[in-house]
């Protein structure tokens, strides 16, 4: 096919629960392609010489020669250029932004609509798991020990790309299920559980041995991993909320979105009674803030049973950090945008939420991030009845894991300093990745984290790379 009529093609959508049944339940709201549209969104690609797609990706995924192979019916094949660079293919396809990445672009972008990389890419990695996920082959044991704080994304992917290297991995996770945040903080209707448990289970089948309830500051500190393991990578994200600091925060029915998420994913309170974690959220709640993770708060809130959710943002729509998809779900589902509205104090009785005191916003001159400054407007204060209030406004890395760690350095806002090119630390034989340097990002970002990370422990360990370490006189 000519590449002027590829590019003629129009984008393949992508079948999805109808709105007024998927706000009823916590099934996928995506349904996937099937393989018929599979193979025409690939026909689609250019297969361009200088493949930009590539560039874009933060983990450097092999995203022509994958298609390729898939438009040509080499299933296998497609499956291994995918996995070849990215060991959660179903994930990413699933909850990686490529609109803003690979498929921002993508050449046909520029005249229309780019390839959908996304959608191919979740397609080939549930063909895998539909027809059997095969081992790839690992190097021999090198004989030398690595530790892995934390099973998010930048910590799975570190290991796996550690063990395929013939590293013995250790990943030590904190909660009693791993996956971090693919399994705390993504509600079940973008990210299944079972999804995330297979992924984990590939890397095990590679030789990376997991182990959850350990919690690093207190179980053990860094400086006793150093004694025990040969390197270590401290992957354990941004889980600490960060809060408004007004009054009424501490009432009941007050939630940080990690708490809500929390109990909703990894402790299913969403099938209460038959698991024993409820979640009340009453008839009307308020989320402040408009991220992804806000848009995941209010998502679960409708289907928890709320009759009214209300996304609540100081700016306005075109300053909204969510994906583009997910605000155009929760839009479809119901969800009320409340633009240029910020919270100044959250209202109760008798110990618990019945409102809250807002203020309307106007939109000054950029901060520093080059985001318009949202400027409250004098006298313009008025009540919201509300039952619940969920603070979704972004999440430091928890303080605990730094315990006992001399010469780990971490910035004004609690992220560890260490260099993007390597992920070296201040403290030698310690790498970090993710959240935990960024501050909360995507899971790709944090996945690109972990494959830099552990290519450079490799280059170390194997004696090709003994310096610099980072020093005060650098820039983080």
């Amino acid at each position: 096919m000519a590449r002027s009529s590829r590019s003629s093609i129009a984008r393949h959508s992508m079948a999805e629960q109808e709105p007024s049944v998927r706000i009823t339940n916590f099934d996928e709201v995506a349904l996937g392609y099937d393989l018929t549209t599979a193979v025409e969104e690939a026909q689609r690609c250019l297969q361009c010489r200088h493949s930009p797609c590539v560039s874009g990706c933060p983990v450097g995924v092999r995203i022509p020669e994958f298609i390729k192979a898939l438009r040509e019916g080499d299933m296998w094949d497609a499956v291994a250029k995918l996995k070849d660079k990215n060991s959660l293919p179903a994930v990413c396809g699933r909850v990686c932004p490529q609109e803003t990445q690979c498929e921002e672009v993508c050449v046909l972008a520029k005249r229309g609509e780019p390839v959908a990389i996304g959608r191919l890419e979740r397609f080939v990695a549930d063909w895998e798991r539909e027809h059997g996920i095969r081992v790839p082959p690992v190097a021999s044991s090198m004989g030398k020990r690595v530790a892995v704080i934390g099973s998010g994304p930048a910590g799975l992917t570190a290991a796996g790309d550690l063990a395929k290297l013939g590293y013995d991995v250790e990943v030590l996770e904190a909660l009693h299920e791993p996956g971090g945040v693919l399994v705390y903080g993504i509600p079940e209707f973008r990210l299944p559980k079972e999804i995330v448990k297979i992924e984990i289970g590939y890397l095990e089948s590679l030789g990376v041995k997991i182990r959850t309830n350990v919690v690093i500051g207190r179980l053990y500190n860094v400086a006793e991993l150093l004694e025990s393991y040969d390197a270590v990578f401290m992957g354990t994200g941004a889980g600490l909320p960060m809060m408004m600091n007004i009054a009424g925060e501490n009432l009941n029915g007050v939630y940080s979105a990690n708490e809500l998420l929390t109990r909703v994913n990894l402790m299913k309170a969403y099938q209460f009674p038959e698991w024993d974690t409820p979640v009340r959220v009453g008839a009307r709640v308020a989320v402040v803030g408009a991220g992804n993770v806000a848009m995941d708060s209010a998502r679960s809130a409708l289907r928890l049973g709320a009759n009214e959710v209300h996304i609540v943002y100081r700016r306005s729509r075109e300053e909204v950090p969510a994906r583009a998809e997910e605000v155009h779900h929760a839009e479809q589902e119901g969800v009320i945008f409340d633009y240029l509205t910020n919270p100044v104090e959250i209202l109760g009785a008798e110990g618990w939420v019945t409102g809250m005191r807002c203020i309307r916003m106007s939109l000054g001159e950029p901060d520093a991030s080059g985001r318009r400054s949202p400027v409250p407007i004098e006298g313009s204060e008025f009540e919201m009845v509300v039952d619940t209030v969920v603070m979704a406004l972004g999440t430091q890395p928890n303080p605990l894991a730094f315990s006992q760690a001399p010469g780990l350095e971490r910035n004004r806002r609690g992220a560890v300093v260490a260099d993007s090119a390597t992920g070296r630390t201040r403290l030698e034989r310690v790498w970090a990745g993710g959240d935990i340097v960024t501050g909360s990002a995507t899971v790709i970002s944090a996945m690109g984290a972990g494959r830099v990370a552990a290519m450079d422990m490799h280059a170390y360990l194997m004696g090709q790379s003994r310096g610099p370490w980072l020093t005060a006189a650098e820039p983080a």
